[in-house]
């Protein structure tokens, strides 16, 4: 009765509504309208855009040049994506099925990074991978330790430790998407692990499947929702991010935000810069229909 009289008071519902609506009409929708009319113009003098229809913009921005960088930048999202699944689902699972003393602080764990700053995360994980950092500090010694057995026992000694190239190439730029986006996969993954009924796993144990079948026949499927959706919230960021691919990568690391960044404000090419962003929202569109559609798909099955 509570949510048919809800319905009906379309007074109540547009009084609630009326702020956030108002609030995506005025700092979204119109703002990315401009932009939209911008990736159908062109440049006239230093300022000033003609917003005269042509297409000239997305002809130029699905060239094989562009095109290219939008599939890596696609291939390195999915990159990240996979390997936030498979490092964060253990981690789910471990907080699942960690005791009420210690889950509360195995969330806060989790949620710590999104009280810092990302450029100041960013920064850190730079100092960790820089040449002088502690990650090559503690390969070196790693190195020197075997050289040191390696000649206790009689055998020729390794050459001198060479620091590693950790930063500014492709791998530096999939590490910090990684470090940046696996909470986004793990708190999908634990909401639906966590509503996950526990004695169905127990059943299947005591039925004789093994630890693995009932991962892949019971847990898999019941965990299948939050698996989309973090699959879906940590996909979409990754391939719109910019910053981490910028500080952390090199001239070959470079993912389609970076050059969309460039044609606003080093090229001073808006209408090129607004069709390359809007190709990249038409793209996130895609995948969210795509989702939106498998979703219904399996609900009629139901």
């Amino acid at each position: 009765m509570a949510e048919q009289d809800w319905k009906a008071d379309k007074k109540a519902f547009w009084a609630v509504s009326s702020v956030p609506l108002l609030w995506t009409l005025l700092l979204f929708l119109v703002p990315m309208s401009f932009v939209w009319l911008y990736s159908f113009g062109s440049n006239v003098g230093l300022t000033e855009i003609e917003i005269s229809g042509t297409l000239d913009n997305y002809k130029r921005a699905i060239e094989w040049l562009y095109l290219s960088i939008f599939l890596k930048s696609f291939a390195v999202a999915a990159l990240v994506t996979v390997i936030c699944l498979i490092v964060g689902f253990p981690i789910a699972m471990a907080l699942t099925f960690a005791s009420e003393k210690w889950r509360p602080w195995l969330l806060l764990a989790i949620m710590l990074p999104f009280w810092t700053n990302l450029l100041i995360r960013t920064y850190a994980l730079m100092i960790m991978l820089g040449s002088q950092g502690y990650a090559n500090k503690t390969l070196g010694w790693l190195w020197e330790s075997a050289s040191w057995i390696k000649a206790l026992v009689g055998m020729q000694p390794f050459p001198a430790w060479e620091p590693v190239q950790l930063l500014y190439n492709n791998f530096a730029v999939v590490l910090g998407l990684v470090y940046v986006h696996l909470p986004f996969m793990v708190l999908p993954l634990y909401a639906a692990l966590d509503r996950l009924d526990k004695s169905l796993i127990e059943a299947s144990l005591d039925l004789g499947a093994g630890h693995l079948r009932t991962f892949l026949k019971v847990v898999m499927p019941l965990a299948m929702p939050g698996v989309i959706a973090g699959v879906m919230i940590t996909l979409i960021p990754a391939l719109g991010a910019y910053l981490t691919p910028d500080l952390m990568g090199g001239t070959d690391s470079q993912m389609i935000a970076n050059v969309i960044e460039r044609q606003f404000k080093r090229a001073n090419d808006w209408p090129f810069g607004a069709a390359l962003s809007f190709l990249l929202i038409y793209a996130m569109f895609i995948l969210i229909a795509l989702q939106g559609l498998r979703r219904n798909k399996s609900g009629e099955a139901r």
